[in-house]
């Protein structure tokens, strides 16, 4: 029973490497049997060897930094985007920036690719890889709101300013939560808007919410408006002027940076 096993094994493996062999010669390869079918076959070349990818969608770090630097300077790339990662609107840069050249677009970054866009850059500046943080009021922001679109929450000054690629578009009062229910500190991103939200916790108003780390948001408070710093929130960023709040809610979007520190 073994050495039959075997010998329809070998038999099949010969059938298919006869097969293959007039495959690959574009020969029309035929079965035995009732059910003969024909299955045309055409050879369609070698497969294409592709460069190496010194960088792609996903990478990260230093270089992908300069890479993202040089397609600024030939604004393929905005500014906001300069972060370190290599994220589609680089790999959409990566790819405009190659069809101008009339080379394959890979959307990743070879070696042709680097050295075509040295051909056109000039060596990024400290400057341009690490934009200087705006200054106001003779006071320079956090570093992290200088590049993209951050709301940026100074607790030292108590100042909530929206800012555009460094540029500070908006500036309001703002409060923070108590000892017990501090504002935490760090870099976040807007998860979630609500326009008219109520607290299930407190049961209180938060209109034009926008939340940033679990239940913590930017929002109206109308007890900031009416008793000032004489009150506290339970974690949020309370802004106390409605007019300015309402603008900024359209304006900030949902992954815009948010940045809470002390300068």
């Amino acid at each position: 029973m073994r050495g039959l096993i075997i010998r329809k094994a070998l038999s099949t493996l010969i059938v298919g490497g006869v097969v293959a062999t007039l495959l690959s010669s574009g020969t029309t390869a035929t079965a035995s049997g009732s059910d003969v079918k024909t299955v045309p076959f055409e050879v369609s070349g070698e497969l294409p060897i592709y460069p190496k990818a010194l960088w792609k969608n996903g990478s990260s770090g230093t270089n992908v930094r300069k890479v993202e630097a040089r397609l600024v300077q030939l604004k393929l790339l905005e500014k906001k985007y300069l972060d370190n990662d290599f994220g589609t609107m680089t790999r959409s840069a990566v790819k405009k920036f190659q069809k101008s050249k009339g080379i394959p677009e890979l959307g990743y970054v070879d070696q042709n690719t680097l050295d075509q866009l040295a051909k056109v850059t000039h060596v990024p500046t400290q400057a341009e890889l690490y934009p200087p943080a705006p200054v106001v009021n003779g006071k320079k922001l956090d570093a992290r709101c200088a590049t993209g679109v951050a709301l940026c929450i100074d607790k030292s000054t108590r100042k909530l300013r929206y800012v555009v690629d460094g540029v500070v578009k908006m500036q309001m009062d703002v409060r923070f939560g108590a000892v017990k229910t501090a504002t935490r500190e760090g870099s976040f991103t807007v998860g979630w808007k609500s326009r008219n939200h109520v607290s299930k916790l407190y049961d209180s108003k938060m209109p034009y919410a926008m939340f940033f780390s679990g239940g913590q948001a930017v929002h109206y408070s109308s007890d900031f408006a009416a008793r000032g710093y004489n009150g506290a929130s339970h974690g949020c960023v309370n802004v106390r002027d409605l007019a300015k709040i309402k603008v900024l809610f359209d304006e900030v979007k949902v992954g815009d940076k948010v940045i809470v520190y002390r300068s």
